[in-house]
């Protein structure tokens, strides 16, 4: 599943996962396998469900495996952030529409403050009623809504910036 600009946005990903390591701040994978029926992609034992190299998690980084968009469902996630008093996210990666989307809304609703990093996020063009909706655009929706209920919405050196300050 191709996405729009991924290789730039997991150059981000990296900038914010270098901070979060130098400062010893928890960090936590997500990777998806679908086991879904029909799945074209996500595929148990397939390239697709590897992580990029600008973002691969070192041997003592947390991570958890999911088969739905939303992290939480049927995961390990809300009980290792509460068995680890982790009250704040900063949340990125692929795709903004789908996986960030799901997964925002399901933290804001147990309670967690967010904040999505948008530079550190893509996604990819969609369609609706035969009209091309093009990658930014569904990006730039995605984050507007999100931001203005479910996340604070802020850029790989905000964050940085913001994390500095606490």
């Amino acid at each position: 599943m191709e996405v729009a600009g991924s290789i730039e946005v997991s150059q981000a990903a990296r900038k914010l996962l270098d901070y979060f390591r130098d400062h010893d701040l928890p960090v936590i994978h997500i990777q998806h396998i679908s086991t879904r029926k029909g799945a074209t992609f996500f595929l148990p034992d397939t390239e697709g469900i590897n992580f990029h190299e600008n973002v691969l998690p070192l041997s003592n980084e947390v991570i958890i495996r999911k088969h739905f968009p939303n992290s939480f469902r049927d995961t390990t996630l809300n009980g290792y952030l509460q068995a680890n008093e982790i009250k704040e996210l900063y949340i990125c990666g692929m795709m903004s529409h789908m996986c960030i989307d799901a997964t925002v809304r399901a933290a804001f609703d147990k309670g967690y403050t967010c904040a999505i990093v948008h530079d550190a996020c893509a996604t990819r063009d969609l369609t609706f009623q035969g009209r091309n909706i093009p990658a930014n655009n569904v990006h730039g929706s995605y984050m507007a809504a999100l931001g203005a209920v479910y996340s604070k919405v802020l850029s790989v050196d905000e964050a940085i910036g913001i994390l500095n300050n606490t």
